[in-house]
């Protein structure tokens, strides 16, 4: 039998407009900080008067925030390699160690 999650609505402002939104009981303050987030960016990008219009501004929000969020899965993935490789020379400097100490045990 499949788990019914409770949902509820919730109120976020996007530029001064209410809009109500269906969400999960556990993803509510997930919701309301991506709503903050980009109740922001559009405040920015209407705030340096490039960009007229809230669909315009909408856009360009959603534009710079899939960039951010593709690049910083690049930076993620290249962090992620780099702990990778550290993690392989700590492994074989403690297998090196473990190996050392046998000998000197064996001696």
């Amino acid at each position: 039998m499949s788990e019914t999650k409770s949902s509820q609505t919730v109120e976020v402002k996007i530029l001064e407009r209410s809009y109500v939104v269906g969400c999960p009981d556990d993803k509510q303050n997930d919701l309301i900080d991506s709503a903050k987030y980009l109740d922001r960016k559009m405040r920015e990008i209407r705030d340096s008067g490039k960009v007229i219009g809230t669909e315009r501004i909408a856009i360009m929000a959603a534009l710079n925030i899939a960039y951010e969020m593709l690049h910083g899965n690049q930076e993620n993935k290249e962090s992620q390699e780099q702990i990778q490789r550290i993690n392989e020379k700590l492994s074989a400097a403690i297998q090196a160690l473990r190996q050392s100490d046998k000998d000197s045990d064996a001696a």
